[in-house]
């Protein structure tokens, strides 16, 4: 079944961000047992990447919960964000931006308030694709059913339409179950091999 519309995850697949250990190494400087930013603050963390509260009510959380000076707690958003955004996968970004307008496109994220703006500024996103579906702006996160539902009406399309390229099994699996074509993403190469299968089969 031909596809006509190709979404795209952003992190490990348009973003390449391996685990860096800032996260320990951070709080054994600010002298916090290991696994405090987990244990305290889990449920902000969640509430931030369905967008139930804002970015300053994050960092105000965690300001409380951590007990750590400002500089500290300075370092900590640095470090997060920096990891949060990797580096580009140019060749993918460069072979993603040219499908249009041949076909629609898409990118499916779950993601943490504040994304969106780092992601345009340093990426430019919102540039190379019709249409953006962040977690924390619409309140679900993959693999709920129902995101992929609203991707599908937003790019105007129906699921038989779709091919999507997503690191996570679990979210592969739920768009195949969502009647997508999804292809789970091992290295750019095999990535945009697979996709132009489903592109002109």
């Amino acid at each position: 079944m031909t596809a006509r519309c190709v979404v795209l995850d952003i992190g490990g697949v348009l973003e390449v961000a391996p685990p860096t250990g800032w996260l320990q190494r951070w709080e054994q400087e600010a002298n916090l047992p290991a696994g405090a930013v987990a244990g305290r603050m889990a449920d902000v963390f969640r509430a931030g990447s369905l967008g139930t509260i804002s970015e300053a009510e994050v960092v105000a959380a965690t300001s409380t919960r951590l007990d750590v000076s400002q500089d500290q707690l300075d370092r900590f958003w640095t470090q997060m964000w920096d990891e949060y955004l990797g580096t580009l996968n140019v060749e993918l970004f460069e072979w993603f931006r040219a499908l249009r307008p041949r076909y629609r496109t898409g990118i499916l994220s779950n993601s943490f308030v504040g994304a969106r703006e780092r992601e345009q500024e340093r990426y430019g996103f919102e540039d190379i694709t019709d249409l953006i579906v962040y977690s924390h702006e619409v309140g679900l996160a993959k693999p709920d059913q129902r995101i992929y539902a609203l991707t599908c009406e937003r790019l105007a399309a129906a699921p038989r339409d779709m091919v999507f390229l997503d690191d996570a099994p679990e979210a592969v699996e739920a768009a195949r179950a969502a009647g997508w074509q999804a292809v789970l993403f091992h290295n750019t190469a095999q990535a945009i091999a697979e996709v132009r299968i489903c592109l002109t089969s």
